[in-house]
């Protein structure tokens, strides 16, 4: 890799406590998640905060809705200055979506299907199909859509970057070192396997920011990652 791969997500109900992982952390990582939670608490100030920084900001809100409610909501977010910005992968919210973007430098994300989502819980929305189905029709979709990025299961990531070619950013949550808890997640991966499989970036949480030493825990990490791009 020739940047550090790891988005580091933000999962805390105030913006003091995300603001002290991000001190803790340096300069160390670049890159932060910032989702519907810390949002919820701290809006787009927050995410003014972490810019002002110098830091990268992934804004993960998953929009969905009307398309011209959509295409209103990215023009915003245009303003604010993060780097990539998730909508919903259906079709005429991703037009909407990149006709709000313009000629901006966001990068708009497609999510496919959600990784603590398998085949019963896609086939409780009555998608009568494997998840990797709707994962590559949603890809596809996203391509003629003319977004610039995916957010895919690691598990995903070697099939939609056979789908979505070299240049499309593929952003892979559901990422755990082996023996850590998957939690809330279904289909997940290592770092390690995610990265070796075509992802550019591996969003993490918990093990990090849960970690008694965080800044470690990145390192050993990234050490992770370069050691099996060696395999």
């Amino acid at each position: 890799m020739n940047h550090n791969p790891i988005i580091v997500a933000l999962d805390y109900e105030s913006a003091q406590e995300a603001s002290g992982l991000v001190a803790r952390l340096g300069g160390q990582i670049d890159f932060y998640k910032v989702g519907m939670e810390l949002y919820a608490a701290a809006g787009m100030g927050f995410v003014r905060e972490l810019r002002a920084q110098g830091k990268q900001v992934f804004l993960d809100m998953k929009f969905y809705d009307i398309p011209e409610t959509v295409r209103r909501a990215v023009c915003v977010a245009v303003r604010s200055g993060v780097q990539f910005l998730t909508v919903h992968g259906s079709g005429p919210v991703m037009r909407a979506a990149a006709e709000g973007k313009g000629s901006s430098d966001l990068k708009l994300l497609a999510v496919t299907v959600l990784t603590s989502f398998d085949r019963e819980d896609i086939n409780d929305l009555g998608y009568p199909c494997e998840v990797h189905d709707l994962v590559d029709l949603r890809v596809r979709k996203a391509l003629d859509s003319g977004l610039e990025g995916i957010v895919a299961s690691p598990l995903d990531a070697a099939r939609v970057r056979q789908i979505a070619g070299p240049d499309m950013i593929l952003v892979t949550p559901g990422v755990r070192s082996a023996g850590n808890a998957k939690a809330d997640q279904k289909r997940v991966a290592t770092p390690a396997e995610a990265i070796r499989d075509g992802a550019d970036y591996v969003v993490m949480g918990r093990q990090i920011t849960r970690a008694p030493d965080p800044a470690a825990e990145v390192a050993r990490v990234l050490e992770e990652i370069t050691a099996g791009s060696r395999v």
